[in-house]
This record gives structure tokens, C-alpha cells and sequence, in this order.
């Protein structure tokens, strides 16, 4: 699929755009998907959000003018139908609040929908979550306490509320009857509280459901047929790759699928369907929460890069954990979800400096390790071995070119590609949608 030359490998002539995208996170979420989703909606006639919930956010900039986002994918800021997943955990409140928050700001959400089977975040679920935090003390993993955890537990469980439900006052209220029992339980004799009333939280949630009613639909069929169509559809996903409930660095993971296999189950589409897959690496590393970080920097370096980055959580406000960029890791990521193009974010972020660091393997136990290690106590251990690259000094946000760069910063970019065998496609070179190198036609 990719031929090398000299510098940075070329696309095959042969690779010609397709009509379906995945676009993955590569590193722990917050690698700036938002703002190539947003680009590459441009291009798209629908986007599809397949799994997470409202934990998550986009932080995209139009025309200078920023726009945060989580649970409505960021084509709504297109004019594009936008669709949510039965993968997604939704928030009614706070999916009807962002709904008229674009609506007051001047963007069409009438195709904006939402699958019908997605499961509901109910007001025990936030509680859950605070308390099981507050429960695990030092083991505590750095939720966002938005109930997303309690939300697919529940959902595996086979007691979860879906968007269906809500839609049917009988039906909702004879589940919700028979769980909140359950719910109450646990909440009087383990955490000592009093139990959450049950006609309030009918009747409010009864209303988000005739709120949503227009916006609810079967949205596997609504895709396939976009597809059928020749429609040109982009899966968004949430979080990243290393906080995937299979993949990631157990127990600090998300509940969900980030990867580029959890589009088909979280969509409703099958593998065939899919045709690209695009990840998005940050050109150095964050990670919001608790859990291994080999190549974090917790001194001057690190405050540097959260400062110059504005790193801190799209959702929470938390400030990022910041290091250098973590080669290994990213090559983890390129084989679990196959990418066949890389967007690199935020190359704009490390003008300045004089040296750039990547980690191109590990030191753990005596041994050096190139490929990552599964056990998450294993990578705790880990200590990077870093390669420095010259930085540069120059500003490249009115670079359209990858000529455009400052030489320093194209070795930079040749030696991501080089180490993970994946061609670049984008670079950001700044916020704003206009700030963005684009090497090649992806639909």
C-alpha cells in the first residue's frame, strides 16, 4: 500500500480515496481527533460517533471561534448528518443541552440521531461512579465520574436502560421499577445513602425522551444505507487506543472500545465496510487519569509542553500529564487497528525548542523491549530510550506544504513514519481548521 522514496513515504497511485474512514486515537485520547474529524468532515457526508459517552470531548476551532463538543460528533459543525451510535452511552441532559447550544450558535441539528439501542446514563450511574472512586483510595483510576464505567456495567449486566425505553413510559417504568429496587439496595447498606426516588427521575427522563423522539432512529440501518448509497461516511471515535477496555493499560482504561474494530460493533457495520483507517497521534504525549506514562515528564519539560499546548482535559479541565512522543506505543496501535495513514496533531506545539525527544524503545528488568508490553505493572517498570532530533525555532502555521517546513521539522515527521511504516496524510499546524497540511485525498 506504501512505496518509500527519499524522505517521507509516498502513497501507492494505486490507493485511491474511499468512501468509508475510521479515524482512531493512537495514543491515550486527547490527541486533537476533534479537530481532524472536523476537517475531514468537510469531505464526509455523514459522521458516525460508535462508542464512549460524555466523558469525552472535541475541542474544535472555526474561524477562530472554538467549539466543545461531547457526545454530537463535530460534522454537526458542517452541516453533516451526524450520528450516535448504539456504542455510545448517552447522557439525555447533556446531549439535548449541546444540541441547543449549536442551535443557538447557528448550526442545523435536525440531522443529528441517535440509535434507538444505545444505553442511557442514569443518575445512579454518576453516583456510582463518584463513590467507587472514592472507595478505591490510592488504587483510584482518574474517572471523570460522568457514570460511564456504571453505565456499561450495566449494559453487560443486562439491566441497562436504552434510548428505546425512554420512548415508552410503560415499558421504561417497569425497568426502571425493577433495577432502582436494586440500586437503592446497594446504596442503603454498602455507601450509607438514602435511596433516589423513583417518580422524579421517570418523569424527567420521560421528557428527555419525547425531546429526543425526533432525533431516535435505527441508526445501523441509517449507515448501511449511506453506505449502499456510496455515501461517504466517517466513524469517530472517542478516548484512544492505550485506554481500550481489551488493549489498554488495564485497570486505567475506559469502558469501551476506542480501536478501530469497536466501529463495526458500536455502528452496526461489518469489517468489510470499512476501507480506511486513519490514526491521530499528538506529536508529543498526554494522558488525563491515572495509570503508566513511560515517557511523562513530571519536571520543567512537562510543564513546558502543558503550558505551550494548553493541556488541559477538554471535559474536566484536569491538566494533562505531558512527555515526549512514545514511538513504541504508537506502533502498538498501528497494528491493532492496521492504520494505513497517520494525522499528526499539534507539530506547532514543539517550535521552540532546541531538542525533541522520541522514545524509541524501552529499559524494563535488564532487558530493552521494542514492542509493547501487555501487563500494565510490566510498563509501570518501563524507563524510554530516547533518540534527539534537532528542534527548530521557526513558525509553521502558514505551512500548506510539507515543503513548507522548516527542515528540522520534516526530519521530525520522517522519523514518525519511519518508525511505524504508516504513511502521513495530515499535519496540524495549528487550531484553527485552515492550520493543516493534507498530503493525500482520503474520501
Amino acid at each position: 500500500m506504501v512505496a518509500w522514496i527519499s524522505g517521507f513515504i509516498t502513497f501507492d497511485p494505486g490507493l485511491s480515496p474511499m468512501g468509508t474512514l475510521v479515524l482512531v486515537g493512537a495514543q491515550w485520547g486527547d490527541e486533537g481527533k476533534g479537530k481532524i474529524a472536523d476537517f475531514l468532515s468537510e469531505q464526509a457526508d455523514m459522521v458516525v460517533r460508535y462508542q464512549g459517552g460524555a466523558n469525552a470531548g472535541h475541542t474544535v476551532v472555526v474561524q477562530g471561534k472554538e467549539y466543545r463538543l461531547h457526545l454530537i460528533p463535530s460534522g454537526v459543525l458542517s452541516g453533516k448528518t451526524c450520528v450516535i451510535g448504539n456504542g455510545v452511552v448517552v447522557d439525555p441532559a447533556q446531549l439535548l443541552e449541546e444540541m441547543e447550544r449549536l442551535q443557538a450558535a447557528g448550526f442545523d441539528v435536525s440531522r443529528v440521531f441517535v440509535s434507538d439501542a444505545a444505553h442511557v446514563i442514569m443518575p445512579y450511574h454518576k453516583l456510582f461512579d463518584v463513590l467507587e472512586e472514592d472507595r478505591r483510595g490510592e488504587r483510584k483510576l482518574g474517572t471523570t465520574g460522568r457514570g460511564i464505567g456504571p453505565a456499561y456495567r450495566d449494559k453487560f449486566s443486562r439491566v441497562g436502560i436504552r434510548v428505546c425505553d425512554l420512548l415508552d413510559a410503560r415499558v421504561f417504568r417497569e425497568k426502571l421499577e425493577h433495577h432502582l429496587s436494586q440500586v437503592n439496595s446497594v446504596l442503603e447498606l454498602i455507601y450509607q445513602r438514602e435511596p433516589l426516588p423513583l417518580e422524579q427521575m421517570l418523569e424527567a427522563y420521560l421528557t428527555y425522551g419525547e425531546r429526543l423522539r425526533p432525533h431516535v432512529t435505527d441508526t445501523s440501518l441509517l449507515v448501511n444505507r449511506a453506505i449502499d448509497e456510496g455515501k461517504r461516511v466517517l466513524f469517530e471515535g472517542a478516548q484512544g487506543t492505550l485506554l481500550d477496555i481489551e488493549h489498554g493499560t488495564y485497570p486505567y482504561v475506559t469502558s469501551s472500545h476506542p480501536t478501530a474494530g469497536g466501529a463495526c460493533i458500536g455502528a452496526g457495520v461489518g469489517p468489510t465496510r470499512i476501507k480506511r483507517v486513519m490514526g491521530v497521534v499528538k506529536a508529543y504525549v498526554t494522558r488525563v487519569g491515572d495509570g503508566p506514562f513511560p515517557t511523562e515528564e513530571t519536571g520543567e519539560a512537562g510543564a513546558w509542553l502543558r503550558a505551550r499546548g494548553r493541556e488541559f482535559g477538554t471535559t474536566t479541565g484536569r491538566p494533562r500529564r505531558c512527555g515526549w512522543l512514545d514511538l513504541v506505543a504508537l506502533r502498538y496501535a498501528a497494528r491493532l487497528s492496521a492504520l494505513d495513514s497517520l494525522a499528526v496533531t499539534k507539530l506547532d506545539t514543539l517550535t521552540g525548542l532546541d531538542v525533541v525527544r522520541v522514545c524509541t524503545a524501552y529499559e524494563c528488568d535488564g532487558a530493552r523491549l521494542t514492542e509493547w508490553p501487555r501487563c500494565s505493572e510490566a510498563l509501570a517498570r518501563c524507563r524510554p530510550v530516547y533518540e534527539e532530533l534537532p528542534g527548530w525555532q521557526e513558525d509553521i502555521s502558514g505551512a500548506r506544504r510539507l515543503e513548507d517546513l522548516p527542515p528540522a521539522a520534516r526530519k521530525y515527521l520522517e522519523a514518525i513514519e519511519e518508525a511505524v511504516q504508516v504513511p502521513l496524510a495530515i499535519v496540524s499546524v495549528g487550531p484553527d481548521r485552515r492550520e493543516t497540511i493534507l498530503r493525500a485525498e482520503l474520501f
